[in-house]
């Protein structure tokens, strides 16, 4: 049977960076199709060179075994090909409805109708599961109903081949198994659904053929299921994964905490929050999204005003009034680090350069007299760029051309210039590959080893578990667990997370 889509030989180039070289790719009719690779492994740009937003040095694409051009975004939309990328297209200033309806809107005597608008967006977020009003203003919406908007703006274009680039990155649970319902009702119809994710749990829920890509070329295509996810994990790699996650250390922390919270209480948000860190420990945040956790990392950081209670750094009570009082040298004992949930919006400065990125929040350090020390920059640049195995063509390139996973390491890096005591992690792997989540996990650990405190939210439970040395469960903005050595299981985590707890939700309660 001729395949809905076939791309033969493409290749691309940028400058001396081989991105594809020869690659290919077959979708089906009725299938999802997982597209599986490391940052860097040219995943990505094929998904562009198909939605006609890069341009082939060489290759060839077909639909209905017909040849097709591509040159640009306009020509994929009218060939039925629409993507949903990890970097969203939505328009900030505008509403729900405005974005879902910008490509085409309804009119009515040559102007928007309003109400058709209106009515259409609704449909499309019904489609989807989404709690989203059609009115309210995107820049006003979390991260995960961003990407929910994102998803049914490209539903609402009734593609045939729907992309989905790391579409699922920032979504809760719930919005995932509403929009895997979805994907289920499009496959069922008919449509082609290449689907990409660093999530192996999702490929192997969703997908029923997998495409997997290493350099720039393609290693194997193969049926779900006719691999184990380790073989299709060293297929990526190119290299042997025997374990994902470091061994925790044999012996508890036993110094006096780095970080003591006590009753932290902000709007309804959060409610008397009571927790300690020790140098050495990494401590996990879990529960259901949206509990309070990511609010919690905010306060800390000094970044949220009318915060109540009591925090102590290293025995001593401190006013975290902003970002700038909790960084570097300004605590005794080494300050306070955030790794933000988007690397993009909210950790770099896309259109700067490597270097600046990553001595930006430590420029201080490299002061004298007003004037930057370029050498002693150059070196704890260079210093760091080794430990984190940042891959990058000079440093003065612009981080933007970097792969997710090495910007990533560039936020990280830029917060550890600091040399911070304790590090608050806002679900640091989301979208990046398999590979670079290793390093990073072992990572975690060595800063431990170094005595920093980290405390470490994510949204996969499996991270917390084979990360963390324990595991505070949020329910409705307060702790109501605290999960450590066998306790720390899967089952407790989500009964915890539902709050399924024996005492009240306020207090410290062992899981039924």
């Amino acid at each position: 049977m001729t395949p809905l889509l076939r791309m033969e030989g493409i290749s691309k180039r940028y400058g001396g960076v081989r991105a594809l070289e020869g690659a290919r790719l077959e979708c089906e009719r009725g299938r999802i199709h997982a597209v599986l690779g490391e940052n860097g492994a040219g995943k990505s740009t094929l998904i562009k060179v198909l939605a006609g937003v890069v341009k082939p040095d060489a290759g060839a694409i077909e639909l209905d075994g017909k040849p097709v051009a591509l040159p640009g975004p306009a020509a994929a939309h009218r060939a039925g090909i629409v993507s949903v990328f990890q970097e969203l297209s939505l328009l900030p200033d505008l509403t729900v409805a405005d974005n879902i309806g910008i490509i085409d809107p309804p009119t009515r005597w040559g102007l928007i109708d309003q109400r058709a608008q209106r009515r259409r967006a609704e449909q499309a977020l019904a489609r989807v599961g989404a709690d989203v009003h059609p009115l309210a203003r995107v820049r006003d919406l979390a991260l995960s109903r961003r990407q929910v908007v994102e998803i049914a703006k490209a539903l609402a274009r009734d593609p045939k081949i729907l992309i989905l680039d790391e579409a699922t990155s920032a979504l809760t649970a719930a919005d995932v198994a509403s929009v895997f319902g979805v994907l289920r009702e499009l496959r069922d119809a008919g449509l082609a659904i290449i689907f990409i994710s660093h999530r192996m749990h999702e490929i192997a829920e969703i997908a029923d053929d997998c495409s997997v890509y290493r350099n720039g070329r393609h290693v194997a295509t193969f049926r779900a299921g006719a691999r184990t996810p380790t073989e299709i994990v060293e297929m990526m790699i190119g290299r042997d994964y025997s374990s994902a996650f470091p061994p925790r250390p044999a012996d508890k922390p036993s110094a006096p905490p780095a970080l003591k919270v006590n009753k932290l209480s902000w709007t309804g948000r959060l409610r008397d929050i009571d927790f300690e860190i020790r140098p050495g420990e990494v401590v996990g945040l879990g529960g259901l999204d949206g509990q309070g956790q990511r609010d919690l990392l905010l306060a800390l950081f000094g970044a949220l005003t009318g915060v109540r209670g009591s925090v102590a750094v290293n025995g001593k009570e401190v006013r975290l009034s902003s970002p700038r009082s909790t960084r570097g040298t300004r605590l005794e004992g080494g300050g306070i680090a955030l790794i933000p949930e988007d690397r993009k919006t909210e950790g770099l400065m896309l259109s700067m350069s490597v270097r600046d990125n990553l001595s930006f929040a430590a420029i201080e350090q490299f002061s004298r007299a007003g004037m930057i020390d370029r050498a002693a920059e150059e070196t704890a640049i260079a210093s760091m760029i080794k430990l984190l195995g940042i891959r990058a063509d000079g440093i003065d390139g612009p981080v933007a051309a970097l792969s997710g996973g090495n910007q990533q390491k560039v936020v990280i890096g830029k917060w550890l210039m600091t040399r911070p005591q304790i590090i608050l992690l806002n679900d640091p792997t989301r979208g990046i590959d398999v590979g670079t989540k290793q390093e990073l996990y072992q990572l975690l650990r060595t800063l431990a080893a170094e005595r920093a405190a980290l405390l470490f939210y994510s949204t996969d439970y499996a991270e917390l578990i084979g990360c963390c040395d324990r595991v505070l469960i949020f329910y409705d903005g307060a702790i109501v667990a605290e999960l450590e050595g066998e306790a720390m299981t899967e089952h407790n985590i989500v009964a915890s997370a539902h709050g399924l707890v024996s005492h009240a939700s306020t207090s410290r309660a062992e899981p039924v």
